[in-house]
């Protein structure tokens, strides 16, 4: 069975779902991102350890959080050493608008991820776009980079669309089964 981690930042909650609902499609375990973007040297070797690393923050401003952004930088060293060389990556995000510049974020983690040398994986989900589709649907944000929340500002994470963490349980099944080729 290949060895997923899911490396997150949380600001308010709602990524800590998503990274759950990821976590719980992958059988990965979460490393969570403290609010000081900090990792403790535990988290760093499961990273190390992993056959796959899922990344994910919230957009703030059309981009990762600082916290996350804090992590990215720190990773400069097993990229100097290429310790994540040919590792499977993958991300998500999740914010208060239907667009929210999400795509921004991925963008930024897949670029994290080519640095570290690694090999992107997309949802490998069809959207819901037709005029039946519903917000509960799988993939209704229609993300193929990596998947996408929408949570309302005002909503707790409780409150967060099931659909979206449905999406994001089989996004980290994805992200599992492409591992378990690779190891094979």
């Amino acid at each position: 069975m290949a060895k997923v981690a899911v490396v997150f930042h949380s600001g308010y909650g709602h990524t800590l779902r998503m990274a759950q609902a990821v976590a719980e499609g992958a059988g990965a375990e979460l490393v969570a991102i403290d609010a000081e973007g900090n990792l403790t040297e535990a988290n760093w070797e499961t990273l190390n350890a992993a056959d796959a690393i899922i990344m994910g923050s919230p957009t703030y401003m059309g981009n990762v959080s600082w916290q996350f952004k804090k992590f990215a930088d720190a990773s400069s060293k097993p990229w100097f050493s290429q310790t994540w060389k040919d590792k499977v990556f993958a991300g998500f995000t999740n914010s208060a608008t239907m667009n929210g510049d999400k795509l921004s974020t991925l963008h930024y983690l897949f670029t994290l991820a080519m640095q570290q040398s690694g090999i992107w994986v997309g949802t490998g989900l069809m959207p819901s776009n037709t005029k039946a589709a519903q917000r509960n649907d799988i993939n209704y944000v229609g993300s193929f980079a990596g998947a996408m929340a929408q949570s309302p500002s005002d909503s707790s994470p409780a409150e967060m669309p099931q659909g979206d963490l449905d999406t994001a349980k089989l996004f980290g099944q994805r992200v599992a089964e492409v591992t378990a080729k690779f190891r094979s």
